[in-house]
C-alpha cells in the first residue's frame, strides 16, 4: 500500500504499528501515526476528537459514512489500549434512525464520567442540526442513550470543553446559519454551554458576533475571570485577502464574550484548536494560508496569548490537513488528531512542547 502524506520532518519511516495504524513520520520529537484511512468501511472520516482516559488508553471518536452530506453517517469510536500501539477497530457509537451524525467530541471530566457530544442533521445543511450527547460509566466501553443538548436549530459543536475554576464546565459550541453548504452565514456565531454540577443544567453564555461570522470556538482559562477563545472564520470556502482566525475575550469567567476580532493569524475557513498546557503556555493549531487547508501548523505562546514566537508545521503539502484536535496527556506529551487525504484517514502525532519550541 502506497501513503502520500507529506510532513515537514526530516525522514520519514513507514512500518506497520498494528492492524489499522501505520507510523508515517518520527524525527526531531514528533512522530505522526495513520490511524485509519478508506480501507475502513465507511469512506468519509472527517472531525475526529481524542480523549486520554483515566486508565491511560487512548480513544477517538469520528463521524463517517460515504461523505459530509451522505444520508446515512453515523458516529464511531476505536480505542488503544495504554502500552499499546495497536487501535481497535472502529465500531458506530451512535446512529440516528432516519437522519445523520456528524462532528464528535469525546471527553472525560474528573468525575470520571466520560461524555460524548454530536451533531444530528435534520435536513439538507448543517444549519438544520442539533447537539445531541450520551454518557459511560465505565470508561466509554458502553454508552447510555442518547439525549439532547441543544434543541435550537443550527447548534452544534466540534471543540473539547475545559473546567473552570469554579467547576462549571465550558463547552464549545455554535451557531450555523445561511442553510448553503458552501458559505457559512455572515451572523454564524460562536457561544458556550455552562454546566453546572449541582443542578446538571447547561446553560448559554452570550454569543461571539464577527465582521463575517465565526463558528466553532476553542477555548482557555487564563485566571479565574479571564479567558480567551479561538474562532473558525465564516464566509465562503474561495480564496480571500482578508480571512483570519477570529478572536475574543470574557472578563467575567465565561459568561459574555467581546465582538470577535480578525486574529493575526490566517484563516481558509477551517477548523483550529487552542489549549492550555499543563504549565501555563498556550498552544494553537491551525492552517497557516488564507487559500488551503495546508500546512498544520502549531504555535506557541508562553506570554499569555501576547505573542507566538514559536512555531512549527506538522503537515506540509497539496494535501488538506483539517479538523486539528489536541490535548495534552497526563505525561505532557501533546496528542493532535486531523483528517487528511480528501477526508478518508485520520492522524495522530505526538510530541513534546520542547519540538516546537526549539524550531
Amino acid at each position: 500500500m502506497r501513503f502520500t502524506l507529506q510532513v515537514c520532518l526530516l525522514s520519514v519511516v513507514v512500518v506497520v504499528a498494528g492492524a489499522n495504524s501505520v507510523l508515517l513520520a518520527a524525527d526531531d520529537g514528533v512522530n505522526i501515526e495513520r490511524v485509519v484511512g478508506p480501507e475502513v468501511p465507511g469512506k468519509y472520516k472527517h472531525p475526529a476528537s481524542i480523549e486520554e482516559l483515566a486508565n491511560g488508553d487512548l480513544y477517538i471518536a469520528y463521524y463517517g459514512g460515504d461523505g459530509e452530506y451522505a444520508e446515512q453517517t453515523a458516529v464511531y469510536g476505536m480505542r488503544r489500549k495504554k502500552g499499546e500501539q495497536k487501535w481497535s477497530t472502529p465500531k458506530i457509537i451512535c446512529d440516528t434512525p432516519f437522519h445523520s451524525d456528524g462532528n464528535a467530541v469525546v471527553w472525560q471530566a474528573p468525575d470520571g464520567l466520560v461524555w460524548l457530544f454530536y451533531v444530528c442533521r435534520f435536513g439538507d445543511t448543517w444549519s438544520t442540526s442539533r447537539i445531541k450527547g450520551k454518557i459511560s460509566h465505565d470508561g466509554a466501553e458502553t454508552w447510555s442513550d442518547s439525549f439532547m443538548v441543544a434543541l435550537e436549530e443550527g447548534m452544534m459543536v466540534r471543540g473539547r470543553p475545559i473546567v473552570l475554576a469554579d467547576g462549571d464546565y465550558l463547552l464549545p459550541v455554535y451557531h450555523e446559519t445561511g442553510f448553503d453548504q458552501e458559505k457559512v452565514g455572515a451572523d454564524s456565531t460562536s457561544l458556550f454551554l455552562r454546566f453546572n454540577g449541582k443542578n446538571k443544567r447547561w446553560t448559554e453564555t452570550s454569543r461571539i458576533h464577527s465582521r463575517m461570522g465565526n463558528i466553532q470556538p476553542a477555548v482557555a482559562q487564563l485566571s479565574d475571570k479571564d479567558l480567551i477563545a479561538y474562532c473558525r472564520r465564516g464566509g465562503s470556502y474561495e480564496p480571500i485577502k482578508d480571512g483570519y482566525v477570529v478572536r475574543s475575550e470574557s472578563h467575567d469567567g465565561g459568561q459574555t464574550w467581546s465582538e470577535g476580532q480578525d486574529s493575526q493569524f490566517p484563516n481558509p475557513n477551517a477548523a483550529v484548536d487552542f489549549l492550555k498546557l499543563q504549565n501555563g503556555h498556550l498552544l494553537l493549531v491551525y492552517n497557516d494560508s488564507m487559500d488551503d487547508r495546508t500546512p498544520l501548523t502549531v504555535a506557541i505562546s508562553t506570554d499569555r496569548d501576547k505573542s507566538y514566537p514559536y512555531r512549527r508545521n506538522i503537515a506540509t503539502g497539496k494535501d488538506s490537513f483539517a479538523y486539528p484536535y489536541v490535548i495534552q496527556g497526563k505525561d505532557g506529551k501533546i496528542h493532535l488528531v486531523y483528517t487528511s487525504q480528501a477526508r478518508t484517514q485520520i492522524n495522530h502525532a505526538t510530541f513534546e512542547e520542547a519540538a516546537i519550541l526549539k524550531k
